[in-house]
């Protein structure tokens, strides 16, 4: 009889400590997706070697960052001088800033009278020190353009980041050349067919190794494979996604902002025969929340196989 109560009272001991156990974890795992890990910033580096490379574009340095969303948490202006710091330390030959600079407070109000939690201009200064041997390219992101795209454009000019805006750049690197194409963002676009068009217009004249950069990765399948804009074309670099903020154990991250699921969360990858890289980003947005997917900066170091 005694045995039996003893038993009994170590299993509700059991119980007890096990259910105190999956609590105490799962405030843990809060604290942490809540407070520690979107604080955080780790270097991803990364090498990718496209098919058809130019060999002279062998070893360039590609630091991508995307999704600063200046004001929200963890983001201040101390955090965005680190950031640049940090990108600068890795010796980049091109920097590319993948949009979304810009978080709106949420409200009732349209989504382009919301305020900024952090003005555009102070947002730029705080990263105006960015320096790439070749230069510092944007493009836009959806929350620039819910806000007011216009404005985030001028005040990156103004400290000298070049926006591509449906536009190519070329660069010389030690005598070959590499374009780059920028593109809208993609919530800016009604009909995918209509855009492939209007950036195969764009691109008709390049000869040489085209890099494609886009907020969104969506545009991806529209561009590329049967729907290819260039023959040129050797490698995508997106962000948007945020790697979906949280990634969970045997489930994988819950939700992507992408109508192609887990197709493009985060890095390289190959779709339709063509080398794409998503990076994580830094800030966050909807929930202000990151589990086991850091904020990152981007190192991709081109090879030419």
């Amino acid at each position: 009889m005694n045995t039996s109560v003893n038993d009994d009272t170590n299993f509700r001991r059991r119980v007890v400590f096990g259910f105190l156990g999956l609590v105490l974890t799962a405030a843990l795992c809060l604290i942490y997706g809540f407070f520690v890990e979107p604080n955080r910033l780790v270097l991803n580096s990364v090498s990718i070697d496209p098919a058809g490379l130019e060999k002279g574009l062998d070893g360039l340095r590609i630091v991508a960052i995307s999704d600063l969303h200046g004001g929200s948490n963890f983001i201040d202006e101390a955090k965005l001088r680190d950031i640049t710091k940090r990108v600068n330390e890795q010796n980049p030959d091109l920097i590319v800033i993948l949009g979304d600079f810009v978080s709106q407070a949420r409200s009732g109000r349209p989504v382009r009278r919301r305020p900024l939690k952090m003005s555009m201009q102070t947002i730029a200064d705080s990263i105006k020190g960015l320096r790439a041997k070749y230069g510092v390219f944007a493009v836009e992101g959806n929350h620039d353009y819910w806000f007011n795209s216009k404005i985030v454009f001028k005040e990156l000019e103004r400290v000298g980041i070049r926006v591509l805006h449906d536009q190519l750049t070329e660069v010389d690197v030690n005598g070959t050349r590499l374009t780059l194409l920028g593109l809208r963002d993609h919530m800016s676009v009604r009909s995918g067919k209509n855009y492939n068009t209007t950036i195969k217009e764009v691109v008709s004249d390049v000869d040489s190794d085209l890099i494609v950069l886009t907020h969104s990765p969506d545009f991806i399948p529209y561009l590329t494979g049967p729907n290819s804009i260039s023959d040129k074309t050797r490698l995508f670099i997106a962000g948007h996604t945020h790697g979906g903020q949280v990634w969970l154990p045997l489930i994988g991250s819950p939700m992507i902002p992408s109508n192609y699921g887990q197709t493009f969360a985060a890095g390289h990858l190959e779709y339709n025969n063509t080398d794409v890289f998503v990076t994580t980003g830094i800030g966050t947005s909807i929930m202000p929340v990151r589990f086991l997917v850091p904020p990152e900066i981007a190192v991709i170091t081109l090879g030419s196989g």
